[in-house]
């Protein structure tokens, strides 16, 4: 039994859910996300809430069962608070810098790095070294920072690289006479 999938979403006010041909659609002050539905479960919007139950006892309902409620969650939060990462540049050079619906990164390469932003997501960068990703779809918020981050991973023995904000990065001591 999933303890996450037994819990019923809330639905806040001002947001409002419904189920038509297969899709689940959330409206909300933020916009509107939907998610296709999968036939092993069964979704119910009720008054304030949303359940989420397998449509029987095999073990692939089950197993999705859990992932389903996070995704409906999911949801929810993005049409209401929506969701953000901040990605922390290090190394002597490194920069960032937003330009309208562009991004463009300096890490130490021969040219500068040019990355369009996706739909639906907003990039700020309030200073050189900080990178702010928001949007609705927590999907492809992460998606878009684990993109930017893969330019330069942080590296572990001087920590230079992109990292997310809170991020530990494992230090490696260097060669010893």
């Amino acid at each position: 039994m999933s303890r996450i999938g037994k819990k019923p979403v809330a639905i806040p006010g001002g947001v409002t859910a419904t189920i038509e041909k297969g899709l689940l659609t959330v409206k909300g002050p933020k916009g509107t996300l939907d998610l296709g539905l999968s036939d092993l479960i069964d979704y119910k919007v009720e008054e304030g809430e949303i359940s989420v139950k397998p449509a029987n006892n095999s073990r692939q309902a089950r197993a999705f069962w859990g992932m389903q409620r996070t995704l409906v969650s999911n949801l929810v939060e993005g049409v209401t608070d929506g969701f953000t990462k901040v990605l922390v540049i290090k190394g002597v050079g490194y920069r960032a810098n937003a330009q309208g619906r562009n991004l463009k990164l300096q890490l130490g390469y021969s040219h500068d790095v040019d990355l369009p932003v996706p739909e639906g997501l907003e990039v700020k960068t309030p200073d050189q070294t900080t990178i702010e990703i928001s949007g609705t779809d927590k999907q492809s918020v992460g998606q878009f920072a684990a993109e930017i981050r893969r330019w330069r991973k942080p590296e572990p023995y001087k920590g230079k690289g992109i990292a997310y904000r809170g991020e530990y990065i494992f230090r490696k001591e260097g060669k010893k006479r």
